[in-house]
């Protein structure tokens, strides 16, 4: 078994691909106003909006901007780097600011503009690096 895809509903899909767009420096596929995708090599980012939940059989099978639980997250070559590159963008949605984990993980946090939790670390200690190549 593999997983392939994380899904976000939102009531903005062209807001919140504009904003992942703008943290990962990736493009998205916008295969259409209601869905879209960000492919990495390992798994898919996609996007969707609530009018989808009806091909799942209720609108009340998922809620937008309702997620306290789950952290989206992207392993980055350098954090440092990254929060170079977006702190002025990320200062409204800034959670925590680069720091070095217990499990030897530096970790960048912040929410989308939907208010779900996004990591972007990467692996600092040799036992982290370590368990990252698994």
């Amino acid at each position: 078994m593999n997983l392939v895809s994380i899904r976000i509903i939102t009531e903005d899909v062209k807001g919140l691909v504009n904003f992942y767009e703008q943290v990962t420096a990736m493009s998205a596929l916008q295969y259409t106003d209601d869905f879209a995708e960000l492919q990495t090599n390992s798994v898919t980012l996609a996007i969707g909006s609530t009018k989808t939940l009806q091909f799942f059989g209720a609108e009340e099978v998922a809620k937008a901007a309702q997620n306290r639980t789950a952290i989206i997250e992207f392993r980055v070559q350098d954090v440092d780097d990254v929060y170079r590159r977006l702190g002025d963008f990320l200062k409204t949605y800034l959670i925590q600011e680069p720091t070095l984990m217990p499990w030897g993980n530096k970790s960048l946090l912040f929410r989308d503009p939907d208010g779900n939790l996004v990591n972007f670390f990467s692996p600092l200690t040799e036992e982290a690096i370590k368990r990252s190549k698994n």
